[in-house]
C-alpha cells in the first residue's frame, strides 16, 4: 500500500522550505522514521522521516525545489519490491533567475547588531525563462563551502575534495549529484531545472523600504538572493528596531580570578565531552541575575497592556554559523550546574553550525547573549529580539591597569566588557544598571555564583 511521506508542520510559523538533500532514490529499501530528504528553512536544516517502512516508488521533490507544508515529497509502497518499481519524472518548479556580473567588492561582515540592508525601489530583469544559471566555481580554501552535511558526508566517502567541487545549486550551493559526478570524472552536474527562485524578504508594513539608486552607474554589480537565515533576520531585525526603544548600559567585569578558577577546572569538563567557557560561565551567571530581577525575565503584551512575567528561564545563545546567526535556546538554565551548561552549549553550537537545530531548540528564549570575544572589539550595541526585553552583548577581555586604593597602584587587570540593551518601556535605565553590576560582581567573585547565582 502506497504511503504519502508529507513535508510536516514544523512549527514557528514555517510554510515552507528548500530541499537541499535527497537522501534516496526509487527502487531503495528504507525503514520507518529513517530520513528521506533534507529541507532548509528559515532557521534550520531538518531532515524529514519516512513514516513507513517499505520501498520508494515516488520522488516528487529535488535539490534547491522549493517545498510547502502538506505536499507530497516521496512515496513509500510497503508492499512493493524493489524490482517492481519503475522510476517517476521529477515534479518541474520554477528555475531560479540567473546570476548577474561578477562584483569586484567584497560583502561587509555580519554582526548580530547588523542593521537590515535596504532594498532597490527598481525590479530587476526577469532572466530568460529557457536560461540555466552556470554552475558556481570551485570554493577557494578557506571559504565557506555551502553544502547541506550529508553532501559533506558523502564526499568524505568518495574521497573529494569539496572544496573543489562547482556547485549547479543557487548561489553555488553543492548537491549530491555533483559530487558524485565530480568523483565519477570531474564533470558538473546539470542545473536543476526545478529549484525556485527564492522570494523577497518582507518588511513590516509600517517601515517603507528605502529606494536606492542604480549602482550599475558606477561599476558592475551583482543580485543574489538572501539565503533563509537571512530573510528571517532582515525580518525580526526590521521588526525590532521599529518596534522597541533600545537603550544600552555598558559596564567592565574584573574577571583575573574568573580565569584562575575556570583554567583550574577546564579538565573537569574536559572529561565530559565540554569545554568551560567564559558563555558557559555567562549562562549560569545570567540565569541567576534574571531570578534576582524578574523584569528582564518577561516580555510587554501591548494589546492587553499586561506584563507577562515567566517562571522559567530559558536562554539564548548567539551561534555564528556559515548560513548566518542562529540563536538555540538552553531550557531552565537556572536549574543546571555550569559543568551541564557547557555540555548542552557545546551540544547547540555543533548543532547549529551543522544545521541540525529542531524549531523547538530555537524556541521560548526569554533572554539572548551574544559574545563577540573570540572574534574581537571593545563593545557593541546588541539589538532586543521581541518579545524579549533584553540581551547580553560581551567583548573581548584585556589587560587593562586598575587603581588599587589599597596599594596605592595600578595594577594589570584582565578586564571583559558587557553591553546591555534594553527594551525602555519595561526597564528602567537605573534598573538596568543594577542587573549588569550585579552581573560583573558575580564574575569578579566565583564564589557569588554559588552563593546567589
Amino acid at each position: 500500500m502506497p504511503t504519502e511521506v508529507k513535508l510536516p508542520d514544523i512549527g514557528e510559523g514555517i510554510e515552507k522550505g528548500t530541499v537541499v538533500g535527497v537522501l534516496v532514490k526509487v527502487g531503495d529499501t528504507v525503514a520507518k522514521d529513517q530520513p528521506l530528504v533534507e529541507l532548509e528553512t528559515d532557521k534550520a536544516v531538518v531532515e524529514i522521516p519516512s513514516s513507513a517502512s517499505g520501498v520508494v516508488s515516488k520522488i516528487n521533490v529535488s535539490e534547491n525545489q522549493e517545498a510547502r507544508v502538506g505536499s507530497v515529497l516521496v512515496v513509500v509502497d510497503e508492499e512493493a519490491s524493489a524490482q517492481a518499481v519503475s522510476p517517476a519524472p521529477v515534479a518541474p518548479a520554477t528555475a531560479p533567475a540567473a546570476p548577474a556580473t561578477t562584483s569586484s567588492a567584497e560583502p561587509a561582515p555580519v554582526t548580530p547588531a547588523s542593521r537590515p540592508p535596504a532594498q532597490e525601489a527598481p525590479a530587476p530583469e526577469q532572466a530568460d525563462p529557457a536560461a540555466k544559471p552556470a554552475a558556481a566555481p570551485a570554493h577557494e580554501t578557506g571559504g565557506t563551502v555551502p553544502a547541506a552535511p550529508s553532501v559533506r558526508r558523502l564526499a568524505r566517502e568518495l574521497g573529494v575534495d569539496i572544496r573543489a567541487v562547482p556547485g549547479s545549486g543557487v548561489l553555488g550551493r553543492i548537491s549530491a549529484a555533483d559530487v558524485r559526478a565530480y568523483a565519477d570524472g570531474g564533470a558538473v552536474a546539470p542545473t536543476v531545472a526545478g529549484a525556485e527562485a527564492a522570494s523577497p524578504a518582507a518588511a513590516p508594513a509600517a517601515v517603507q523600504p528605502v529606494a536606492l539608486p542604480d549602482f550599475s552607474r558606477w561599476g558592475e554589480t551583482e543580485r543574489s538572493p538572501m539565503s533563509g537565515v537571512r530573510k528571517a533576520t532582515v525580518r525580526s531585525m526590521t521588526n525590532a528596531w521599529s518596534s522597541v526603544p533600545m537603550v544600552t548600559q555598558f559596564d567592565k567585569a574584573d574577571i583575573t580570578e574568573l580565569e584562575v578558577v575556570r583554567k583550574r577546572y577546564q579538565p573537569k569538563a574536559e572529561a565530559l565531552g565540554a569545554k568551560l567557557t567564559p558563555t558557559a560561565i555567562l549562562l549560569k551567571v545570567v540565569a541567576g541575575a534574571l531570578r534576582r530581577f524578574p523584569d528582564f525575565n518577561a516580555s510587554i503584551d501591548v494589546a492587553a497592556q499586561e506584563v507577562v512575567h515567566k517562571r522559567y528561564v530559558n536562554v539564548g545563545v548567539a551561534v555564528d554559523t556559515d548560513a548566518g546567526l542562529l540563536v538555540p535556546v538552553v531550557k531552565n538554565a537556572d536549574r543546571k550546574n555550569m559543568l551541564e551548561l557547557a555540555v548542552e552549549l557545546g551540544e547547540l553550537a555543533v548543532k547549529a553550525r551543522n544545521r541540525k537545530l529542531s524549531p523547538d531548540e530555537m524556541q521560548g528564549g526569554n533572554f539572548s547573549i551574544s559574545n563577540l570575544g573570540g572574534i574581537g572589539g571593545y563593545g557593541f550595541t546588541p539589538i532586543v529580539n521581541p518579545p524579549d526585553v533584553a540581551i547580553l552583548g560581551v567583548s573581548r577581555s584585556s589587560m587593562e591597569p586598575v587603581w588599587n586604593a589599597a596599594t596605592g597602584e595600578f595594577e594589570p587587570r584582565l578586564m571583559l566588557p558587557m553591553s546591555l540593551t534594553y527594551d525602555h518601556r519595561l526597564i528602567d535605565g537605573a534598573a538596568a544598571a543594577r542587573f549588569l553590576r550585579w552581573v560583573c560582581t558575580a564574575l569578579e567573585d566565583p564564589f557569588l555564583i554559588a552563593l546567589e547565582g
